[in-house]
């Protein structure tokens, strides 16, 4: 367990120096844009294609898995729909409340899993993604456009372009045609994109990291603390105990708990300016998810294998 929680600690070291780099103006601030796009077109893509490419999708852990995540969001996104009418916040910090509650970074998500899990892991966790992003993108981007400043509408069409205009997205849909092609190693582009992916952990940590930002904290303590409760409490006991009533194994169930603890996406905060969303509340969700999640990943997995060691 010791060297579990040893392997995850350089995870959030790597985001630690990305907020220290911005902070201190190694890097000027217009150069983190241009590496987060970098990361997030190519590097990323780089790694999900070869890796749901070449992912067991028939065995028992990976519908279990992944359906508990996705059904998990599903039911705190009906949560949360139900208690707009309830809130006393207005229609942009809602949209940010509801994408804090159901969406996660999988810039942070991946590397646990790499630490915790190894290459097994990374395949399983690989087919998740792979089956969150086009619900969660989805529910956020038609809340958005429901209630964002802008109040776009939710139009078929623009939910459409939204999708296709996701990298991270067509990149799962790309992995998942050739697995589903059967299509072998290819020479050339399978190591092309292995070498694409081995940049895409630690550069998704270190920009993470430098997109941070407390200011909003201690303004709306009880917003924000309110929201991660429900992201770092609520919404890992539900994954996990959904995949365990599915029959997910050790591995699933372990991966499970830790994509509901994974922190805010800091891709909510790109949507929320897009699409007249509260940009600065969306802010310090992702910075106090952030924060939690370091503390709540090492315990949730020292309380899980614990368990699993007593059963």
């Amino acid at each position: 367990m010791t060297a579990l929680i040893a392997g995850i600690l350089p995870v959030f070291v790597l985001i630690a120096l990305g907020y220290g780099l911005r902070k201190s103006g190694f890097l000027p601030d217009v150069a983190w844009r241009p590496i987060e796009k970098l990361s997030i077109n190519w590097l990323y893509p780089g790694f999900l294609v070869p890796a749901i490419w070449h992912a067991d999708l028939s065995g028992g852990s990976a519908p279990a898995a992944a359906g508990a995540a996705v059904v998990a969001i599903l039911i705190v996104t009906a949560g949360a729909l139900i208690a707009k009418p309830f809130l006393t916040i207005e229609g942009p910090a809602y949209t940010s409340v509801f994408q804090g509650v159901i969406r996660w970074n999988s810039f942070v998500f991946l590397p646990v899993i790499q630490s915790a899990y190894g290459e097994r892991g990374l395949a399983l966790a690989a087919v998740m993604i792979a089956c969150i992003i086009p619900v969660t993108n989805i529910a956020c981007v038609a809340v958005l456009a429901r209630w964002g400043a802008d109040q776009r509408g939710v139009r078929p069409l623009a939910l459409l372009k939204a999708m296709l205009a996701n990298p991270i997205l067509m990149a799962c849909f790309l992995g998942l045609a050739l697995n589903f092609a059967r299509v072998p190693h290819l020479p050339g582009i399978s190591e092309t994109l292995e070498l694409l992916g081995a940049g895409a952990l630690p550069l998704g940590l270190i920009v993470a990291g430098a997109g941070l930002s407390f200011a909003e904290v201690a303004r709306r303590k009880w917003t924000i603390g309110v929201v991660s409760v429900v992201k770092l409490g609520i919404m890992p006991a539900l994954m996990w105990g959904l995949c365990l009533l599915f029959g997910g194994d050790e591995l699933a169930q372990g991966l499970a708990l830790l994509c509901g603890a994974a922190p805010g996406a800091a891709a909510s905060y790109m949507l929320a300016r897009q699409m007249g969303g509260d940009a600065p509340l969306m802010a310090g969700i992702i910075a106090l998810t952030t924060v939690g999640s370091a503390v709540m990943i090492p315990i949730l997995l020292a309380v899980f294998h614990l368990g699993q060691g007593l059963v």
